[in-house]
């Protein structure tokens, strides 16, 4: 443990949104810069956090999962299947978040923490746990916003709800608990961290769930409303496919004396990118943008 303090570790797995970036398909400016060797690529959205640097929690499991732990060697195996990572955290069910759980299957058994309407949409629509539970045990605790987490001895945390009128994918229903944030507390130090890669509108009790934390990871999937439609790349907005665009977002989220990161970043989103005007305007309003690899101590 770094300088004898107890503390509450971080580390972003994955910073980029659902594709990663650049992503695989798109000849955008953006891409092709990465591509160029502008700015570090990134793998899809996901965090590890940890009481202690040994034991460690998922929250979402992406596609890129087995690349990003085989990146951070605290992930690796301590022995025989010894695994120190104790459990999953969904915030939802978009495959982006939950893909990766089918990489998990040789655990002998999965602690996975997840609302209702998230296990339905697992189980009946996108079919991923009922796949998953052919090779492996699923050990499925239900999260209630607002009802208190217990992580480890010192971690705890809750989920709030992130109201989305995002479509229903797969048509499972269930409106509550579709998405959710948690923030995570750590009584040892009063640091709270809040985990928010999705997020629509920032309603009061969004605002109310990250009031006076330590540190925000948050969504920052596009820069503005119209950046795919503009590009020729979708026919919906961001706000539509239930992101707050990252323009509007800085409004929301300035002077808060916390530190802010954006995480979940679209392969579209110029901030991706250093000195573009839009990278610019995040780092006057004190913010940052995540890349894939960065630790942050609460």
């Amino acid at each position: 443990m770094r300088g004898g303090e107890a503390r509450m570790f971080v580390r972003v797995l994955g910073s980029a949104a659902g594709g990663g970036s650049p992503q695989w398909n798109c000849g955008c400016r953006v891409c092709t810069d990465v591509r160029a060797g502008a700015a570090p690529p990134r793998t899809q959205s996901s965090i590890v956090v940890s009481p202690d640097r040994k034991r460690w929690f998922l929250f979402n499991a992406s596609p890129d999962v087995l690349s990003q732990f085989a990146a951070f060697p605290e992930l690796w195996p301590r022995g025989s299947r010894e695994s120190p990572v104790e459990a999953v955290f969904l915030t939802d069910a978009e495959l982006d978040h939950t893909l990766g759980l089918l990489l998990l299957r040789e655990a002998p058994a999965l602690r996975l923490y997840a609302t209702a309407t998230v296990h339905k949409t697992l189980s009946d629509g996108s079919g991923v746990l009922t796949l998953l539970q052919r090779y492996c045990q699923v050990e499925w605790t239900p999260v209630v916003t607002g009802a208190p987490l217990v992580l480890s001895e010192g971690l705890t945390g809750r989920a709030f709800e992130v109201k989305t009128s995002k479509r229903d994918r797969f048509g499972v229903g269930g409106a509550a608990g579709r998405v959710v944030g948690y923030r995570i507390s750590d009584a040892r130090t009063g640091g709270t961290l809040v985990y928010l890669p999705g997020v629509q509108h920032f309603t009061p009790e969004v605002r109310a769930a990250i009031a006076g934390c330590t540190c925000l990871l948050v969504d920052g999937t596009c820069w503005s409303d119209d950046e795919l439609v503009r590009l020729g790349l979708a026919a919906k907005t961001s706000r539509q496919m239930g992101h707050s665009p990252v323009e509007e977002s800085l409004q929301h989220l300035a002077g808060a004396g916390r530190r802010t990161i954006f995480v979940h970043l679209n392969n579209t989103n110029p901030i991706l990118l250093e000195g573009t005007p839009q990278r610019l305007a995040v780092e006057r309003a004190g913010a940052e943008v995540a890349v894939d690899g960065l630790e942050v101590e609460v």
